[in-house]
């Protein structure tokens, strides 16, 4: 019976592309989840709503204000279905980074195209939110899967500390950069609204 194969000694250029990808990608979780998207979506469905105060995406009566949530369930009842199956081909496949580059490249386009999120185009944001927060709850377990391969047993605890570090350090300086600009929009000739679609474009962009 063969023995398991140890993660090579030297993985340190592995391990920090896996912490600068913690560091790109909690731009998301940041600026778009935490802060600016659901107010910004919401106020999208609220000016498209008709004069009995109701948005009705495929025909659906749906109240303004519950727009979001709707949407964050959905996208989460997608990825139950989606997230094993990710799982699954990062576990066995041999395209695992073929597959997180796809995931990463399509959530980041879905991420910068909120900049065209305007009008009363909440349908559209709803869609790409959709997208966005599929592709990054996929390459979430794609991501978390490498930790094995470029990590020994005793390792890995130290590794994922400070990837999960980095992380946050990546998502709340864009963040604390966004709430600066956001700050500064009137002075710089921009609306609110411009202002905020550049903050959430800004995240893809990351």
């Amino acid at each position: 019976m063969g023995v398991p194969a140890q993660a090579p000694l030297n993985n340190t250029r592995e391990q920090r592309g896996w912490y600068m990808y913690d560091w790109a990608n909690s731009a998301y979780s940041s600026t778009v989840l935490t802060l600016f998207l659901g107010p910004y979506l919401t106020a999208m469905a609220k000016a498209a709503a008709g004069a009995d105060g109701f948005v009705y995406p495929l025909g659906i009566k749906v109240d303004p204000r519950s727009f979001w949530g709707y949407m964050v369930s959905l996208s989460v009842l997608a990825q139950v279905f989606v997230l094993p199956l990710a799982g699954s081909v990062a576990d066995y496949g041999r395209r695992k980074r073929e597959l997180l580059g796809a995931l990463a490249f399509t959530g980041a386009i879905a991420t910068t195209c909120f900049f065209f999120v305007a009008d009363g185009r909440y349908l559209f944001g709803g869609a790409l939110f959709f997208v966005a927060n599929l592709a990054f709850g996929s390459s979430m377990a794609v991501y978390n899967s490498f930790l094995p391969e470029i990590a020994r047993p005793e390792e890995r605890d130290a590794v994922s500390s400070k990837g999960w570090g980095i992380g946050y350090a990546g998502g709340g300086l864009l963040l604390a950069l966004n709430l600066v600009f956001l700050s500064n929009a009137a002075k710089l000739g921009l609306t609110e609204g411009t202002a905020v679609r550049i903050c959430l474009a800004s995240a893809g962009v990351w």
